[in-house]
C-alpha cells in the first residue's frame, strides 16, 4: 500500500429498495447554465403522444466533467472487454421542453 492509498477515505455508499431497481431511460437531454449542468433522462414510447422525463440530475461544471471523464474510462474498459459499441441511428430527435431559462 502507497503512502496515497493509505490517506484515502472510503466512502459508504447505501442503495435503498426503492432505488436499487433504477430508472429506464432511453434518452437524455442535457442543458447548462454558468453554474450547473441538468441532465433529464427521458424515456420515448413508440405511439405514446410525449416523452417522459424519467429523472432530472443537477450537477455543477467539475461534477459533470467528472461525470464525463468517468463514463468514458468505463465505456473504454467495457469496449475492452467486449468490443466496439456500434451505434446504429443517428436520428435528431425534435424536443420541445417549452421556454428554457437559466440557473
Amino acid at each position: 500500500m502507497t503512502k496515497e492509498d493509505s490517506n484515502k477515505k472510503k466512502i459508504d455508499i447505501e442503495l435503498d429498495d426503492t432505488t436499487v431497481d433504477g430508472v429506464y431511460s432511453n434518452l437524455v437531454v442535457i442543458n447548462h447554465s454558468t453554474s450547473e449542468f441538468v441532465l433529464d433522462f427521458v424515456i420515448i414510447t413508440p405511439g405514446a403522444p410525449k416523452a417522459k422525463v424519467k429523472s432530472r440530475i443537477i450537477l455543477s461544471p467539475e461534477h459533470a466533467k467528472r461525470l464525463n471523464y468517468a463514463l468514458n474510462e468505463n465505456i473504454s474498459r467495457f469496449e475492452q472487454s467486449s468490443g466496439e459499441i456500434k451505434i446504429k441511428e443517428n436520428k435528431n430527435i425534435p424536443i420541445n421542453f417549452g421556454p428554457k431559462g437559466e440557473a
